[in-house]
């Protein structure tokens, strides 16, 4: 694209109409500028626009953002596809040009430009791009000294956006050098600038300048301090170690000092001047933590000024970043070596009463979060992503406190507590919020047990306060009146539930379960989240303290409640109540009573949910319940498996039709499910989904590969005689052939070959069984994994105990003469001992134990050498625990296969396949080794003690004979 003045004209026109509050001339113009952004120097032609003065101001602000998301997208493609790279040519040219047009810019264009040079510096600063620091300070000097501060502030957001990467990334030799490339050009310029933007401040009301002026010098040192964190992060450098006391002097003024025509001005002084000042708290709190040493001199003054600021912020209910760092700061102190100075009574009362309790107290705000977007409230006050707030952030300074003070903070906090408590006595209506408060800091200073789910607290006696202040608030029959006091105190019910007694929490069930029909979203969530908690506590370790007899009497309503909480405006899609809806399903005494409204009203929500899922943790407890009352009611009671069907077959089918792709791994393993629960012969509904399934493109996506599998399993495991008709075998095979050939899914390929060799007579697989012999020997010869062998290991295992050595033996040999000692020899024995899992242990040292006391192959005494090796190989199996024997090797993915976006397979626990036991009649495979190896000798002595002695390790004869000796036995 050249530049002329047609050019001009023709972007100028798009960027214009881009503006309309029409949409058709506003879609022309966007898909105008989406053609011709694929022309070369496109970028180049819209950046000279933006600076062309003779445009309008808005055109050159629309061209300006178009610019930086040009510039995200083409940059650096990483689908040259999907959008055409911008050229080397054209970027360099734009580097040349982009820096001295954002300075000349007026700030809402020169803050889109600083965007898109961070967006290229991101991927070419330094290396690529060695002149922009050099440039940049050169630019800042000569602004600095014109005063032109908008300018100033545009270099320095710059710079920040550029140094931010020295925060987040992974320390590294490359990142070590670009941190020392950029202190070297930059951390004198930046004193220099700080020190001198501070003359300024100091001198701004005697020289009589704007108010605005005044704004401008408050910004830059704000970006100048953040500019400071990103330099520091790493180390501390050489040059700041220098020059700390500069740095020092000036960071305690900006909390010390106060900027009245800000902060008193209105509009948003006040919080401008807050951030420079958090800025300045999250700076010293880092060299609290990384430099204590070093920052020791000048912590007395800085704990002053942070104290003096946070007692007058915490009385604010907005002030909240500057809160948060501040308190941060001060809990940093707490629990270092300058403990001491938070040992005072006086000290810790001051704490208690001016900094915690008002930012425990609710504001405004968090009532606002409660009733306008409960997921959030639920998200910080329960799931603990509140680190960022100041009523959490304010527990954590008395944890501080209390690592070394522990009894001094109990004694205060519950004094607080208490005074809360009775001013709410005083007038409960008016002082709820003191209530709340006392709850609140009980459940966030309560402490939890190491591995446990189980907490405790000092500051109160839990069962003495739930009787007093939380049971009063459950018994209350207002389900809806003081929703914020009421969530508080289900929230102390579920934190504490392992502590109050059966008798009491069963007594309060009844209450539990009202509130599920509370209009608050955070109170009914809150009560479905205490239910289904209290369906977890374990007595004696593993005992289940609450069973479906104890919620029998409350089963109705507490069903009918959980489906109408999915009826209230915001919780159709309450992860928390489709939570306790799984749960109760999976304790509950599932009659038809039961399971009848259960199935219609979760298929209903299945229905809804198809038309647009955007859940995916709601969905996935949705499924969950759908298959733990399959499972449970149609166990107990077979005749429902019809009824279940007629009711799931409609969404499920819908799901397939409308290509809901997100949802087709739940709905497959949901009918293999279904599949396992009837008995031969399988209705005909199912063989059409069986054709479906037996297609080449059902397998394309590679999320559904697992739960595909699943279903085809139970197809054979159910309809093995439909199996052997209309070629539907060959399709089977065809399907392992593919899954078997990619060590991406070659374990789902083998759980498909095993069911066949599981459930089909070998008459029936026979004429297949040299196709699979080649698929399988082909792989392991052009692309073997250690997983790879362990499955062909399992899988020989399993042929032979399932259709006989000599059919196992005999079969591969039809590949190539003799091919099964070969195998035997470089696979089998060295990999048997690596086989994990019981199931999988019992069923290969069962088959390698045959093979050695049963195959002809190997009784020849030609084959001795790998009579004993094979044994040596059981015996360690068998002998030595998995951690011994089993030295992991990590596979290497196939990224080959992994490229591009897939939804992902989320197995369902509740729709899992049983492990069947292909040997149920042995309960013991060393027994069986032992009794056998006895048999075999008994009818030749002499000749295999002899093998055993040649071949075995010596640590594997001394278990042998151990082994023998424990079953009474004896090889001869």
């Amino acid at each position: 694209m050249e530049w002329n003045p047609e050019t001009l004209q023709f972007l100028s026109q798009c960027f214009l109409n881009a503006l309309s509050p029409q949409p058709e001339p506003r879609r022309r113009a966007e898909a105008a500028l989406a053609e011709a952004s694929d022309k070369p120097n496109y970028g180049l032609a819209v950046l000279r626009l933006v600076a062309e003065p003779s445009v309008d101001e808005q055109i050159r602000q629309s061209a300006a953002v178009n610019f930086k998301n040009h510039l995200k997208s083409r940059w650096v493609s990483n689908d040259p596809n999907l959008a055409t790279p911008i050229s080397d040519h054209e970027k360099s040219q734009i580097r040349s040009l982009i820096v001295s047009l954002m300075l000349q810019s007026s700030p809402r264009i020169q803050s889109q430009l600083s965007e898109a040079l961070a967006v290229i510096g991101k991927h070419d600063f330094p290396k690529s791009w060695p002149t922009l620091l050099p440039e940049l300070v050169s630019s800042l000097s000569t602004v600095s000294e014109a005063n032109d501060y908008a300018s100033v502030n545009g270099i320095l957001a710059t710079v920040n956006s550029l140094f931010k990467k020295f925060r987040y990334q992974f320390k590294s030799n490359d990142l070590l050098l670009d941190l020392k490339y950029c202190l070297d050009n930059f951390a004198k310029p930046l004193l220099d600038m700080f020190k001198r933007t501070s003359g300024l401040i100091d001198s701004w009301a005697s020289l009589g300048q704007p108010v605005e002026k005044l704004r401008q010098y408050i910004e830059s040192q704000r970006l100048s301090c953040r500019i400071f964190y990103s330099l520091n992060f790493q180390d501390l450098p050489e040059f700041f170690e220098d020059h700390m006391s500069e740095w020092m002097i000036e960071f305690k003024k900006y909390l010390a000092a106060r900027y009245q025509a800000l902060e008193d001005g209105g509009s948003d002084g006040l919080a401008l001047v807050d951030e420079l000042r958090a800025a300045v708290c999250e700076n010293i709190n880092h060299y609290m933590e990384k430099e204590e040493e070093l920052f020791q001199g000048y912590l007395g003054g800085f704990v002053e000024a942070v104290w003096s600021l946070l007692v007058v912020a915490s009385a604010s209910s907005s002030r909240e970043r500057l809160t948060v760092t501040a308190l941060k700061f001060l809990t940093t102190v707490s629990t270092s070596v300058h403990h001491t100075l938070f040992a005072r009574d006086d000290i810790l009362q001051q704490i208690c009463q001016s900094i915690v309790i008002p930012n425990v107290m609710l504001r405004d705000e968090d009532e606002e979060l409660f009733e306008m977007n409960y997921v959030e409230f639920i998200r910080r006050d329960m799931e603990g992503s509140d680190l960022e707030t100041r009523r959490r952030i304010a527990c954590e300074l008395l944890k501080g406190i209390g690592t070394n003070y522990k009894d001094k903070v109990t004694e205060k906090v519950s004094t607080q507590i208490q005074n809360c408590l009775a001013l709410f006595s005083e007038n409960p209506a008016v002082n709820w919020k003191h209530k709340d408060c006392a709850i609140y800091l009980v459940v966030s200073l309560a402490t939890k047990k190491a591995g446990s789910s189980s907490v405790s607290t000092d500051l109160v006696d839990v069962e003495n306060f739930f009787g007093s202040v939380i049971v009063p608030e459950l018994r209350s029959q207002d389900v809806n009146g003081f929703p914020m006091l009421k969530a508080g105190a289900l929230k102390f019910f579920t934190m504490f539930r392992s502590q109050i007694p059966k008798p009491i929490a069963m007594a309060l069930f009844p209450d539990v379960v009202r509130f599920l029909s509370s209009e608050s979203n955070v109170v009914h969530s809150y009560a479905a989240s205490c239910t289904e908690k209290l369906l977890l506590v374990k007595d004696d370790g593993a005992r289940a303290r609450y069973t479906s007899s104890d919620i029998s009497p409350f089963l109705l309503a507490l069903m009918t409640n959980l489906f109408g909480a999915l009826q209230k405006p915001e919780s159709e899609e309450n992860q928390y109540v489709m939570k306790c809806i799984m749960r109760v399903l999976g304790v509950a005494d599932i009659t038809p009573e039961v399971a009848s409204p259960c199935i219609t009203g979760l298929t209903s929500v299945l229905i809804k949910v198809c038309e647009n899922p955007k859940n995916p943790i709601f969905n996935h407890y949705l499924f969950e319940a759908v298959a733990v009352l399959v499972r449970r009611a149609c166990e107990k009671n077979p005749s429902l498996i019809s009824a279940f069907e007629a009711s799931l077959f409609p969404s499920l089918q819908l799901i397939l039709a409308k290509d809901v792709s997100e949802f087709f791994p739940y709905a497959f393993q949901l009918l293999a499910q279904l599949v396992e629960l009837n008995r031969p012969p399988i209705p005909q509904h199912y063989m059409q989904i069986f054709e479906i399934l037996l297609l080449p493109d059902s397998w394309k996506k590679s999320a559904n590969v697992p739960a595909l599998v699943r279903l085809l399993q139970s197809f054979l495991q159910k309809a093995a005689h439909e199996l052997n008709q209309e070629g539907r075998l060959t399709h089977v095979l065809g399907i392992f052939n593919k899954l078997v050939s990619s060590p991406s899914t070659d374990e789902q390929g083998f759980y498909v070959l095993n069911t066949v060799i599981e459930y089909l007579e070998y008459d029936v697989i026979a004429p297949y069984m040299g196709h699979i012999w080649a698929s399988l020997f082909t792989r392991l010869q052009n692309n073997r994994t250690g997983k790879f062998i362990k499955s062909l290991v399992i899988f020989m295992s399993l042929v032979l105990i399932k259709h006989g050595s000599q059919n196992l033996v005999d079969s591969t040999n039809t590949i190539q003469p003799n091919i099964f000692l070969v195998i035997l020899e470089q696979f089998w024995i060295p990999n048997l001992k690596l086989i994990t899992g019981s199931t999988e242990l019992k069923l290969t040292s069962v088959a390698s134990t045959r093979l050695i006391c049963e195959s002809p192959a190997l009784l020849n005494p030609a084959a001795s050498r790998l009579w004993g090796k094979m044994l040596d190989s059981i015996v360690t199996l068998l002998s030595q625990s998995e951690q011994d024997r089993v030295q992991e090797e990590p596979e290497v993915p196939d990224y080959g296969e992994a490229v591009g976006y897939n939804a992902t397979f989320v197995h369902l626990y509740n729709a899992g396949k049983k492990e069947e036991d292909p040997l149920k009649e042995i309960d013991d495979p060393t027994q069986f080794l032992v009794s056998s190896l006895a048999n075999l000798s008994a009818r030749s002595p002499g000749r295999y003690p002899q093998v055993i002695a040649e071949n075995l390790d010596p640590t594997n004869q001394a278990a042998l004979l151990q082994l023998c000796s424990s079953y009474g036995l004896s090889i001869v």
